[in-house]
């Protein structure tokens, strides 16, 4: 391969990630490795530490592929990380009609309806 590179077969021996896996770490986002001219893969010695890197950051702290998945998603896209924060920092807010006991009621016939809904829509 160019300069080195190591094409996905060679990459997965060298990383013990599979190919599969490998194809899917750079569907999220998380490591990409260069294109040959012909498309192929090629794995330098930049992808490869952050292979290693990547697996040591996911034990260390009990992560997913698909939490960094969206990790980076977020880094990358302000309005989603601004969406995901709001959400995050607002509290649950009871309807001011509704006492306390009516609350779970009210929710839940919510969530009947917008199933109700989903499955009218998938027929």
């Amino acid at each position: 391969m160019a300069d080195g590179a190591l094409a996905i077969q060679e990459a997965a021996q060298t990383t013990g990630w599979s190919p599969r896996m490998l194809r899917y770490i750079e569907e999220a986002g998380l490591v990409v490795p260069a294109r040959s001219g012909s498309g192929y893969r090629l794995y330098g010695p930049a992808e490869l530490q952050r292979l290693r890197t990547l697996r040591h950051l996911l034990d260390e702290f009990g992560l997913e592929l698909s939490d960094l998945g969206v990790a980076v998603r977020m880094l990358r896209d302000p309005e989603l990380s601004d969406a995901v924060r709001a959400w995050l920092l607002v509290p649950a807010v009871r309807p001011p009609e509704l006492d306390d006991s009516a609350w779970l009621a009210y929710e839940q016939d919510k969530h009947r309806q917008l199933l109700a809904d989903a499955a009218g829509q998938a027929s």
